[in-house]
């Protein structure tokens, strides 16, 4: 007597495709609230009188739990013990507490000098034993007691982020193992990527709302979509309680993080190739992200409409839709196999962009502007994973991508600020530069990623994963702080001019020189290319295999026949 066995719910398609898009949802709301302060950081010294040291230094606390008092190394620890659920749940939790404080430090309520709390703050953690001596302190003095404050939610909110990025990582796993896991990563990548786009088209919709100006409000908008992501985690919660009942399996967990890996780890030349590598485009990319309106802003002479469809809040919304057809008909036609079908979508996306970048010139926005970054990486992601896949060439396409980094850096630095009074120029170099470096930023995950199993034995890649992300936000933690001080140390006459009254805190805002900051930037891609050029070199000489394909199909069929009769 046969006896079928019952299909559990990953092997259902909408059960496992709900899953992740719970999943991806909740990484797109943490991307969000990443960013929700990036758009906006004119406004910030407008009103709580953050200059570029405040807003760099409250920018770059987000990684600061993780780089000095390892949370990272302990949130690998937690989901090792307790599993996905509670760790999803956690993490949720965590974020949505750190996101609620950094709220409640830009209200008005807060940032009254009679406030006790802001009182506090503002006379205190001025200096802070060790790290002040090693000169990385979290706060200085003189630092606005509301960045202070929004700081230490900001590195509450990051330990958070960072718990749930590996979390929802090993729960695509769980669910996708053996299935279409590829195109998962890829799907859940591309919308929590589209994150960055959503807020920097909302967060000044938010902060601007009705004409009166308050940056809280556009927090607030970010604590809501957490909100909202901690319910996605529940309701993942109770499908993947239901799939292991049905499965009669424990939760399936990551091998933790042991001490005694480090030195298989560390004395991998390759690793630390390619973990330098992952630092400098990480460093390169995300902190320049933190800064990017506001140099759009100082590099390309606006003038807002006043009035009409073109000030209203309906030609966000619109363009915001516009944005929505171009990433899911670029994304959609990289798996059409009709070949009508993948032109016509392409065509509409790029019909799309059109009509989305002529409409942020017509609004005038600078953060509409830069929302197209993740729009092209969006439609050539998984391009580059299937090349990758298939052809190889992942060390050669991180030295192209180097290249690519440094000419948009270079071009932002030099060439952006000799149209500033051309804006129809000014605009097309501007977002023509945005879309070659989201491009650059997509062979990371294409090439770079999967690039560390072959550098690493398997049963230590999750203690390789761990070191590079700690690596990583090293770099994420350093460079926000570095911009701030560098736009500091190179506008003087920024300051003096709002200290003598020659300059309004709104005028100081849109006139910083970014020159010096872009340059470092584009050093840390010539850093990157001298690297990827000494990986290629050294996977020659050691057979990493870097360049080789990450799928080998069989020499020929007559092989994968004796492949398949010996299964």
């Amino acid at each position: 007597m046969t006896t079928t066995k019952a299909a559990a719910l990953n092997d259902k398609a909408w059960a496992r495709w709900t899953a992740l898009a719970l999943l991806a949802l909740a990484m797109f709301c943490s991307y969000i609230f990443m960013d929700i302060l990036s758009p906006i950081k004119n406004l910030l010294q407008e009103t709580r009188g953050w200059d570029s040291l405040a807003f760099g230094t409250m920018q770059g606390s987000e990684t600061f739990l993780n780089v000095f008092i390892f949370f990272l190394i302990f949130a690998g620890i937690i989901l090792d013990k307790m599993g996905v659920r509670f760790t999803a749940l956690l993490s949720g939790a965590v974020m949505l507490v750190g996101a609620t404080i950094n709220w409640y430090a830009l209200t008005d309520s807060f940032c009254n000098p009679a406030n006790s709390l802001y009182r506090w703050f503002n006379d205190n953690l001025n200096y802070i034993p060790v790290f002040d001596e090693l000169g990385v302190s979290p706060f200085y003095k003189g630092m606005p007691a509301s960045a202070k404050f929004s700081a230490i939610g900001f590195m509450i909110f990051g330990c958070g982020v960072e718990m749930a990025g590996i979390t929802v990582s090993r729960g695509i796993v769980k669910w996708f193992k053996g299935r279409e896991m590829a195109l998962a990563m890829g799907s859940e990548m591309a919308l929590a990527r589209l994150g960055v786009a959503t807020c920097m088209i909302f967060s000044p919709l938010f902060a601007n709302l009705g004409g009166d100006i308050s940056v809280s409000r556009s927090v607030a908008f970010g604590v809501i979509l957490l909100m909202i992501a901690l319910i996605m985690f529940v309701v993942y919660f109770f499908m993947d309680r239901t799939l292991d009942r049905q499965t009669g399996a424990e939760e399936e967990k990551d091998d933790p993080f042991k001490i005694s890996d480090l030195g298989k780890i560390l004395s991998s030349s390759g690793f630390w190739l390619v973990a330098l590598l992952c630092v400098l485009y990480y460093s390169a990319i995300f902190p320049f992200q933190k800064y990017a309106v506001n140099m759009l802003q100082c590099n390309i002479h606006f003038t807002a409409p006043d009035s009409g469809f073109w000030a209203s809040d309906s030609a966000t919304v619109i363009q915001y839709v516009i944005m929505l057809v171009v990433a899911a008909a670029a994304f959609a036609s990289n798996f059409q196999k009709n070949k009508t079908a993948k032109t016509g979508l392409m065509a509409l996306a790029i019909v799309a962009l059109v009509i989305y970048c002529y409409m942020g010139y017509m609004c005038q926005s600078a953060a509409a502007m830069f929302a197209v970054f993740p729009l092209l990486a969006v439609g050539i992601t998984p391009i580059l994973g299937h090349y990758v896949d298939y052809k190889g060439k992942a060390a050669s396409m991180l030295v192209f991508g180097s290249l690519l980094l440094i000419l948009c850096h270079l071009t932002f630095a030099f060439v952006l600020p000799q149209f500033k009074d051309t804006p129809a120029v000014s605009v097309t170099i501007a977002y023509v530069t945005i879309l070659v470096l989201g491009a650059s930023f997509s062979l990371v995950p294409a090439a770079l990623w999967p690039s560390v199993p072959k550098l690493v034995d398997s049963k230590i890649i999750g203690s390789a994963y761990a070191l590079i992300f700690w690596i990583q936000n090293i770099g994420l933690w350093l460079f926000p702080l570095l911009i701030g001080k560098v736009l500091d140390n190179t506008n003087p006459d920024v300051a003096q001019g709002l200290a003598d009254g020659t300059l309004s805190a709104e005028e100081a805002a849109v006139s910083y020189n970014y020159t010096a900051p872009l340059v470092m930037l584009a050093c840390l891609g010539v850093a990157a290319l001298v690297l990827g050029l000494v990986l290629k070199v050294v996977d020659r000489k050691k057979g990493l295999g870097l360049e080789k394909p990450n799928i080998t199909e069989p020499a020929s069929v007559g092989e994968a026949e004796m492949a398949a009769a010996e299964e």
